[in-house]
Formats: C-alpha cells, structure tokens, sequence
C-alpha cells in the first residue's frame, strides 16, 4: 500500500509537472487520448462480456433501472438536508458561530479566515467550492491561506450529503457512530493541514 502510494504520487506530480510546461495544444491532445482511452476501456468491458456470455446491453438497462429507483428513494433525504442548509446559511447562523470561535481559533494558530470554508465543507461541496474561490482571489493561491484553504478543501469530506445519500439509500436510519468518527477524521485532516503547511510554507 505504501509503494502504491508513493507510485501514485509520483505520476500525480509528474503530471503535474508535465502539463505546466506544455503548450495548449500539446494539452488539447492528451485531454484527446484520455478520452479515446476511456472509451477503449468502455469497448474492452463490452468484448469480454460478450466472450464470457453476459448479456451486456441487458445488465445496463438494469443497472440503470436500479440507479433512478435508487435516486427516487434517497431524494427525500437529500432534500431535507439540502434545505436545511440552505436555512441555516440564509439564517446568519453560521457567521454568528464563526464570530464567536475566532479567539478561540486565533490561539491554536488556525486564520479565522478559513472557518466559513471548514464550516461550509461538511455541508455542502460547492458552496465550499465558492468559499474557496473568494479565499484565493482575495489572499491568492501561493498565500500560506490559499495553499492552507485548498489542502483542507482536498482532505475533509462532504460529511452530511455524504451520510444522507449513503445511509438513505440503503434505508439505514440509526447511522450509529459514523457520524462521530467523520467529524473526528474533518478535524485531524485539519489539524495536519495546519501543520505541515506551516513547516513546508
């Protein structure tokens, strides 16, 4: 696991560095290969249904039919939660929060600045999308609160759309302690984003 790791790193950053030395057109055609790629894969999975016997075209439409039927199930949930959210920030409720535990935040050398971005991430991933564009526009990307903003953006997770959509479609209702240990998984992310960007900034 820890070869695969640093193996996927690896490529991650190669690519990186690769991509930001060519030219647009250069991009243009990689974006291409990528998706002739995707759809020989696409084309492989077919071929080998085929050989094995499966009805392929058949497996689809009842994979599809099974995705609406669960779509249909898990909306009530989603909904609920998605005007919640919207209540909640329409409310004032979370600047009023964010302005409370600002000292607090100051002490333990977390920049108040990143709260609506914490805050808003469990709840929503676009409207933490739009917190994090306003962050780097305002400070900048290179800033020690953009590169701090963006790594917490890459390593929390969408907490409650997440549990919403997982457990409402498998009608699991007492979710136990999964919501406890993802709170607890968001605010380590924190803690290490916070202090390996101030040892690499």
């Amino acid at each position: 696991m820890i070869f695969i790791n640093y193996l996927g790193q690896f490529f991650l950053k190669s690519s990186i560095l690769l991509f930001t030395k060519l030219p647009f057109e250069k991009i243009f055609s990689f974006d291409y290969a990528i998706k002739s790629i995707i759809a020989i894969i696409i084309l492989i999975i077919i071929v080998y249904g085929m050989i094995k016997g499966v009805k392929v075209y058949e497996c689809f439409v009842e994979g599809a039919k099974d995705g609406i039927l669960i779509c249909i199930r898990i909306f009530p949930y989603l909904l609920a939660m998605l005007v919640a959210i919207a209540v909640f920030r329409e409310s004032k409720a979370l600047d009023y929060f964010i302005f409370l535990v600002k000292p607090l935040v100051s002490i333990i050398g977390l920049p108040p600045e990143i709260l609506p971005l914490i805050f808003i991430k469990p709840l929503s991933g676009s409207g933490a999308l739009g917190v994090l564009s306003d962050i780097l526009i305002k400070y900048g990307p290179d800033s020690f609160i953009g590169m701090l903003s963006s790594i917490i953006m890459g390593t929390t997770e969408t907490i409650f759309y997440t549990l919403t959509v997982y457990f409402g479609a498998v009608k699991i209702k007492k979710i136990r302690h999964t919501l406890w240990a993802a709170i607890l998984a968001d605010i380590t992310a924190i803690i290490a984003a916070v202090t390996l960007t101030r040892l690499i900034f």
